[in-house]
């Protein structure tokens, strides 16, 4: 057991901290980098969509090969590697003068990212005893709950005061410290047999990806899921996926080892993390145009109103195993989806005018629910495979936690902006044709050409706020959906509680018999 594990804990967390910390900042600032030059950078909802899951992708889609070149050459060396150039890839982003130079940089960032997350999850494997593990992890997923609570009032209060690429220029000192520390406290460890690394598996994962989601996006964006080159792009994106598996299947050495998912409680618990993810970053997308855009609050004080969620994580993450030992796995990740469930469904119910207090309730059930699905699905996962596969582990993890925020934000995003399209189609008739198109993107694309037509535009508000409201009771029923059967999958394939041995008391027995 090594003597420093709770300092290499601590950073650790601190090195998670700020890739879960620059996902939750985007989140509150991605209303101002929608708005026009100079303010923001005047993207689209679907470049900024593609800003969001550019990093989600990459970090994906590279999180496979990241686990096995940690459990080869070093996690250790890994962790400095990918924090260097997740720091170079923030300041890039910062100083980004389009919206395409920011997708680009942003998947910078993620290459970085795919390095750092398993790291710490396989490094604090090693460092702590199977009886410790699961508390480490407890505290390693409220960190996480920490990021979240940070990221949006960081972001807001920096946004109140700088311009847009002050929420990615903050992850620069961070970085320095997280290298400085890692270098001193954190100790090397490999696998003793690593597999060799899988190029051709990589090739075919991120390209899947990347064309399945491009498809989703691009149908939400054109309101119609019918068009040729939407569909044929999503069939592709299935049809490489379909591909990927196959050869993995087939490979002496594969990247996803689909062997693993032969053990249900471990198709489970990674089942119920991307459904999870699923739904919550497509409500994430859209909570930030709610409190925004149509609540009137700033950044900031958008921020601050998701302190119960952070919160909630902060408090119930450390303390679920606690739950787990009472309950057992089954019944505490089933509640938890189900909670997840409830508060998705009250989104269904917010207008305009709903007292902002049951929004903060809403959160911080949401983020009891997460702490309570994140820490018994990671113990589960993590203690599935021998320790010295931590890296390989704690990838598969973090890759379907990912896919399923990337899918979530493009599959709800699209359900999002094609509502949004048709409930605001109907009161543009009186602008020309091609101010049409863009005024009908988003609601952020509207309230721009309103504030350009001066007292005329001030008719398309109240419109645009209706039609938001009605997208986003649509997309948080999708949601619920989602959520409930992860419920119904961890009900049926995990463990429930479990029977502690007997030994404690039989040994005073044999003890005797021996003497």
């Amino acid at each position: 057991m090594h003597r420093r594990r709770w300092a290499i804990l601590g950073v650790l967390m601190l090195s998670l901290l700020i890739v879960v910390l620059d996902n939750s900042i985007l989140n509150v600032a991605i209303k101002t980098i929608a708005t026009p030059a100079p303010t923001g950078l005047g993207a689209t909802q679907s470049e900024i969509e593609w800003a969001i899951n550019a990093y989600t992708l990459v970090f994906a889609g590279l999180l496979f090969t990241a686990g096995l070149i940690g459990d080869r050459l070093g996690r250790k060396k890994v962790l400095l590697g990918g924090l260097l150039v997740f720091g170079i890839g923030s300041a890039l982003a910062a100083e980004s003068g389009s919206p395409g130079q920011l997708i680009a940089f942003r998947a910078l960032m993620a290459l970085g990212a795919a390095f750092v997350m398993p790291a710490t999850l396989a490094v604090l494997m090693n460092v702590f005893e199977r009886e410790e593990q699961p508390k480490a992890i407890g505290i390693w997923a409220g960190g996480v709950g920490l990021a979240i609570a940070i990221g949006p009032i960081t972001g807001g209060a920096l946004l109140d005061h700088f311009w847009w690429g002050s929420v990615f220029l903050i992850n620069v000192p961070i970085v320095i410290v997280a290298l400085a520390l890692m270098v001193w406290l954190v100790p090397d460890s490999r696998d003793p047999s690593p597999g060799r690394l899988d190029p051709i598996g990589v090739v075919l994962s991120v390209v899947g990806l990347v064309l399945l989601v491009y498809g989703i996006i691009k149908g939400g964006e054109l309101a119609d899921f019918t068009d040729a080159k939407v569909l044929s792009t999503i069939v592709a994106g299935l049809v490489v996926l379909a591909a990927f598996i196959v050869f993995e299947k087939r490979s002496d050495h594969p990247s996803l080892d689909v062997t693993y998912f032969k053990n249900k409680v471990f198709s489970a618990a990674m089942s119920a993390i991307a459904l999870v993810f699923f739904a919550l970053m497509g409500v994430t997308f859209f909570g930030v145009f709610y409190t925004q855009s149509v609540r009137g609050y700033s950044p900031l004080e958008s921020g601050l109103l998701m302190l119960p969620l952070a919160a909630a994580q902060m408090i119930f993450a450390p303390r679920a195993r606690l739950v787990v030992d009472r309950f057992g796995n089954k019944a505490t990740t089933t509640a938890g989806l189900i909670v997840i469930a409830a508060t998705l469904a009250a989104f269904a119910g917010f207008e305009a005018d709903t007292p902002i207090w049951l929004l903060e309730v809403v959160f911080f059930l949401m983020g009891t629910g997460m702490a309570h699905i994140m820490t018994p699905t990671s113990v589960v996962i993590m203690q599935a495979l021998p320790r010295e596969k931590a890296g390989s582990a704690s990838a598969l993890s973090n890759t379907f936690r990912q896919v399923g925020g990337a899918l979530g934000i493009a599959v709800l995003g699209s359900v999002l902006s094609t509502a949004y399209r048709d409930g605001i189609e109907g009161k543009l008739g009186l602008l020309p044709p091609g101010l049409r198109d863009t005024a009908g993107e988003s609601i952020e694309a509207t309230l721009g050409v309103a504030a350009k037509l001066g007292p005329r535009g001030q008719a398309l508000v109240d419109p645009a706020n209706d039609a938001f409201l009605h997208a986003m009771h649509v997309t948080a029923l999708c949601g619920t959906v989602v959520a409930l059967i992860g419920a119904v999958v961890v009900a049926v394939f995990l463990p429930g509680r479990t029977t502690p041995p007997q030994k404690d008391k039989e040994e005073p027995e044999l003890v005797a018999a021996v003497d």
